[in-house]
């Protein structure tokens, strides 16, 4: 399988594409304000302390505080850390727009259990109370592990994570982890023992998937860049006043070239002759023992639409994504959940029922997996399957879910299908989604997804022209609506302002407004030119 990772940059935001044989399976936008600062660490202060949520919030400059809770404060947090690791193992998955050095990295990886390197690190005390932990106004250094996601401000920890192209430098862990997915036990031996003879700290590493076969010297520089880097945000930290900028994590081009290419990518296409410099000297000074393609397109047409991707995150956004058969998924975002709703639709099916309604669920699968993963939906997503009544279908959907979900390198959990036919599953949301990055609540329904109907408008103009009308003075009425409601006023609903004139023995005329919202109205006498205490206007 070809894969390509595709970058346009641009003065206002990068966007990478990673392309699988042509197709794109995966996007992310890193744009210049606060929605990429995953991976940065900040010298913060402590804005309140809330021993009911034992949490706290820190202001790390940003209008929406970042969000601290006592699981990251405390020294116990260490252990929950590595095992956290070890539940993540075989999830490489990639953060925020942004593919961050916290969940990229770290997350790609798992850990052994603990060796005689660290037998000496004790159980973690009882849990304390986060009041005992920080005060208001205390001054803290923090990692941005998830940018802010809708509501939610970003989450950070005070246990840093440094990523280089071979380790993670974790410093307030003291533990030797290796990737597992390096299988080979007399390699993994090697690599422990090595970096016992090089290791001159309780820092904790953790070797990456990249690292199966380096040598002791490309190890040993790779130990000295990252520990060089700690020392440089400890000195920052010292000598800066919070709310501070400490450590910015690379850019989203860099992370690709350094997290991707080689390991998911074979070749980089980069449509910007200064980044591409950029990259080239990025992989002679960093990763100079790796032959790895980097090309600089400069074609005419622009990049994405030269790859067909534009097209690809349009149809991204839609709610409706049709399946080759002729049926259809619906996916509907809400604050705490997706839901995806599978229907036949055009399909008719060619034998009986059962196998139109198998074949249908069977393709929906694909659909779901691919569009999960392009869109990156996180969180609890719930997936209403047509009703099968065979229990071998059922297992044979189940089965394709599974399978399908395996392409996928964030963490997933699926659970057995319900007596109702729903499938629930989690897939751990780290940056925000597609539709969250590059879209805004509708200004016209205000994120609703509904507007009144023209006819429920007109009859909501009827009911406050009758209850105002009596009290009114002038001879006649105007009312200013929307085009389109002027036109039902002068075509099937004329019945409602006969029915008024007739009652009120008082003319009505309707004025079209191009300008106005479908929903906004005005009623005016015609002796005062100013709107009446019964306009509305949402």
């Amino acid at each position: 399988m070809l894969k390509e990772l595709v970058v346009n940059c641009a003065p206002h935001e990068t966007r990478v594409a990673l392309l699988e044989d042509g197709t794109i399976v995966e996007v992310f936008n890193e744009r210049r304000d606060d929605t990429s600062i995953s991976g940065n660490i900040y010298k913060g202060r402590v804005q309140r302390v809330l021993p009911g949520m034992q949490a706290a919030f820190v202001d790390i400059g940003f209008d929406q505080a970042a969000f601290l809770y006592v699981d990251d404060v405390l020294d116990s947090a260490s252990l929950k850390l590595c095992r956290q690791l070890e539940q993540d193992a075989d999830a490489e998955e990639r953060d925020d727009d942004e593919l961050t050095v916290n969940e990229m990295a770290v997350n790609e990886m798992a850990v052994d259990e603990m060796d005689e390197e660290t037998e000496s690190w004790k159980a973690p005390a009882p849990e304390c109370a986060i009041q005992g932990l920080l005060v208001e106004g205390q001054e803290i250094l923090v990692q941005v592990a998830k940018s802010s996601i809708g509501s939610k401000g970003p989450r950070v920890t005070t246990h840093i994570s440094l990523a280089g192209r071979y380790m993670v430098l974790m410093p307030t862990v003291d533990h030797i982890g290796i990737s597992r997915r390096i299988t080979d036990e007399t390699e993994r031996t090697r690599l422990k023992e090595m970096l016992k003879e090089l290791r001159k700290n309780n820092f904790g590493y953790i070797f990456r998937t990249q690292a199966k076969d380096i040598d002791e010297v490309t190890l040993s520089k790779e130990i000295e860049f990252l520990n060089n880097t700690w020392q440089d945000i400890q000195e920052k930290d010292r000598t800066t006043s919070a709310t501070a900028l400490v450590y910015k994590d690379l850019n989203a081009t860099f992370r690709a070239v350094r997290d991707l290419l080689a390991n998911e990518a074979d070749k980089l296409i980069i449509d910007s002759k200064k980044e591409y410099e950029s990259v080239q000297n990025f992989l002679k000074k960093l990763m100079p023992d790796v032959n790895l393609s980097v090309e600089l397109y400069q074609g005419k047409e622009p990049i994405f639409d030269a790859y067909n991707i534009e097209g690809d995150i349009t149809r991204a956004l839609n709610k409706k994504v049709w399946l080759k058969s002729g049926g259809y998924i619906i996916i509907e975002q809400t604050e705490a959940l997706v839901a995806i709703d599978v229907n036949t639709g055009r399909y008719v099916g060619k034998r009986n029922f059962d196998e139109t309604i198998l074949k249908t669920n069977l393709e929906a699968v694909k659909e779901i997996a691919y569009q999960v993963r392009l869109r990156n939906i996180g969180g609890i997503i719930i997936i209403d399957f047509i009703d099968m009544r065979k229990t071998a279908h059922k297992d044979k959907v189940m089965a394709q879910m599974h399978e399908a979900m395996k392409k996928d390198k964030s963490q997933t959990n699926i659970l057995p299908l319900t007596e109702l036919g729903l499938v629930q599953m989690t897939r751990k949301r780290t940056r925000r989604n597609l539709t969250r990055t590059l879209c805004e609540p509708c200004f016209y329904c205000n994120g609703t997804g509904y507007l009144l109907s023209g006819k429920s408008i007109c009859y909501k103009i009827y009911k406050d022209l009758a209850a105002e009308a009596r009290d009114m003075m002038g001879n006649r009425f105007t009312v200013k609506v929307h085009p389109e409601i002027a036109q039902l006023f002068h075509g099937s609903e004329n019945h409602l302002l006969v029915s008024l004139e007739s009652k009120f023995a008082k003319p009505i005329s309707i004025y079209p407004e191009p300008h106005y919202h479908i929903e906004e109205y005005h009623i005016f006498e015609s002796l005062s030119p100013k709107p009446s205490k019964g306009e509305n206007q949402p």
